[in-house]
């Protein structure tokens, strides 16, 4: 069962990004949250937990402006092609952590390898910290979001060149 407190916390952070959707299962609950237009509120009991992951295709936010000066644009290195490349994307909205502790060494840096089972990051939502983990075998290549940095449902973290 969810506590008022942490449903006033998920409103809250929902109300503070572009996520218009949130639902969250916990112990046979089930919480969404809408944002259309005003934040409702649904609570319904007795739904099955289930953990579903399917990797996002890349936000059209993410391009470069078009708008960038000619020097800029020239001057940015070429990024390599994402078609082949798998992403760890949020499965939930809250702040990245490439670390453990602030003194310690991130999980993963680009070309470090991983398996499925490797922990590339931990999101912490409501002062709860979650460790991801990669899901899949391969090569990190690139890191897409910077510590410290509120991440959303689905978007992407790392771009991994699968084995």
């Amino acid at each position: 069962m969810f506590k008022l407190s942490e449903i006033k916390e998920l409103i809250k952070l929902v109300d503070q990004t572009s996520v218009h959707e949130l639902e969250i299962e916990n112990e046979g609950t089930r919480l969404l949250i809408r944002k259309p237009g005003k934040t409702e509120v649904v609570n319904v009991q007795a739904a099955p937990i289930t953990h579903t992951y399917a990797p996002a295709p890349l936000q059209p936010q993410q391009a470069a402006p078009a708008a960038q000066p000619q020097a800029v644009q020239e001057a940015a290195p070429v990024r390599p092609s994402t078609e082949h490349l798998h992403q760890i994307v949020s499965p939930m909205v809250g702040t990245f952590y490439s670390s453990p502790t602030p003194e310690a060494a991130a999980f993963v840096k680009v070309g470090d390898r991983v398996n499925d089972k490797s922990v590339v990051c931990i999101l912490e939502a409501m002062k709860l910290m979650n460790e991801l983990e990669a899901e899949v075998r391969g090569e990190i290549v690139e890191v897409l979001v910077s510590n410290g940095q509120l991440v959303e449902y689905g978007q992407p973290l790392f771009l991994v060149k699968p084995e």
